[in-house]
C-alpha cells in the first residue's frame, strides 16, 4: 500500500503521522502549536524523508479550501496570533512535490469517521468538536460539505440558557455557540476548567443546553446519519445522555426516525476513532488528492 503523509494542524498542538490507505496509522508525532515558524519547521523535518506519496491537511480555521481561489491553502481570518493568513498548504508545497489535501480539522475528522469509524457503511455524517473552539464537519451523499468556502457551525447563534449572565468569548461574535459552550466560555463563566467541575456542578445541564439547540439545528438542516462528538469538553462522558435527552425535548418528536426516539443512544456518539479521528482524517484527504491528481 502507498504510504500517505497526515497533518491535524490544531490551534493548541499539530499532530502528523505516516498512515497506510486503509487507513492504518503507523507513526505519530505532536508538537504545540507556536509561531509558523517554528511549528512548520518541525512539520518539514518531520517528513523529511519518509517518501509519502500525498499529503492530507486537516487546519484549525478559517481555511480557504476553494480550489482556484488566490488564496486557496492558506488559513485566513484566524484570531490565532501569528497565523491569520498564511499560506499553509505553500509551506508543505514548496519543500514535498506530491499531490496535497486540504481542508478543516473537523471536515477531516468527519471524513474519517465516515472512512473508518463510527459512520462507516453511511452516507452522510456530522463530527462536531467541542474544544478550546468548537466546530463541525459534515459528509453528505458521500462527499464533503463545501459552498462559498466549508461550513463554520460553531458560530452559529443559539438561545441563551435562561440562567446564563455570561456575555460569551468569541472575538468575533460574543455569545455564540463557540462563545457560550467551548472549553473557554465553561472555565470562564465558572472560574475553574471544565475537567475540574464535578458531574452535578450546573455546568453540565446549561453546557448540554447550548450543544443540544446547536445540534437540534443540525439535524433539522443537514438531517445527518450519524452525529459524533469529539473533543477536550466532550471526554466528560455523561454530557452524553444530557444531550440527547436535552435534542429529544426539543424536537418533541417533529423529526419521526427511529435514530431520534428509540436509538438515540447510537445516533449521537463519540468518535470510534478516539484521539485518532482527526489525523485519520488528513490519511482520508491525502488519498482524496491522489485519486484526483
Amino acid at each position: 500500500m502507498k504510504l500517505l503523509g497526515a497533518i491535524e494542524a490544531g490551534g493548541t498542538k499539530f499532530v502528523c503521522g505516516i498512515g497506510k490507505e486503509d487507513g492504518t496509522i503507523m507513526d505519530r508525532v505532536s508538537f504545540p502549536t507556536t509561531t509558523p515558524e517554528e511549528t512548520m519547521g518541525q512539520v518539514l523535518e518531520y517528513f523529511k524523508g519518509k517518501d509519502v506519496e500525498a499529503i492530507g491537511i486537516g487546519s484549525f480555521g478559517p481555511i480557504d479550501p476553494v480550489l482556484g481561489s488566490p488564496t486557496y491553502g492558506y488559513i485566513t481570518t484566524t484570531p490565532k496570533p501569528h497565523w491569520g493568513q498564511y499560506n499553509l498548504v505553500g509551506a508543505v508545497a514548496e519543500h514535498f512535490n506530491v499531490p496535497i489535501g486540504f481542508d478543516t480539522d473537523v471536515n477531516g475528522a468527519a471524513l474519517g469517521e465516515y472512512t473508518w469509524g463510527a459512520a462507516q457503511g453511511l452516507d452522510s455524517c456530522l463530527y462536531i468538536t467541542v474544544g478550546t473552539g468548537i466546530g463541525a464537519g459534515a459528509v453528505v451523499g458521500g462527499k464533503l460539505v463545501h459552498g462559498l468556502s466549508h461550513p463554520e457551525m460553531g458560530h452559529i447563534v443559539v438561545r441563551r440558557h435562561p440562567d446564563d449572565n455570561y456575555a460569551g468569548f468569541c472575538p468575533y461574535h460574543g455569545d455564540c455557540l463557540e462563545g457560550l459552550a467551548a472549553g473557554p466560555a465553561i472555565g470562564g463563566r465558572w472560574g475553574k476548567p471544565a475537567a475540574e467541575l464535578p458531574i452535578d456542578h450546573p455546568a453540565w445541564e446549561m453546557e448540554a443546553h447550548y450543544l443540544a439547540h446547536a445540534l437540534m439545528s443540525y439535524v433539522l438542516i443537514l438531517s445527518p446519519q450519524k452525529i459524533v462528538m469529539g473533543g477536550g469538553v466532550m471526554k466528560q462522558s455523561h454530557l452524553f445522555p444530557l444531550i440527547r435527552t436535552k435534542l429529544q425535548e426539543l424536537l418533541q418528536g417533529y423529526v419521526q426516525h427511529p435514530a431520534l426516539n428509540t436509538d438515540i443512544n447510537n445516533y449521537i456518539v463519540s468518535p470510534q476513532l478516539g484521539d485518532n479521528a482527526g489525523l485519520s482524517g488528513a490519511i482520508g484527504l491525502a488519498k482524496l488528492a491522489l485519486v484526483q491528481e
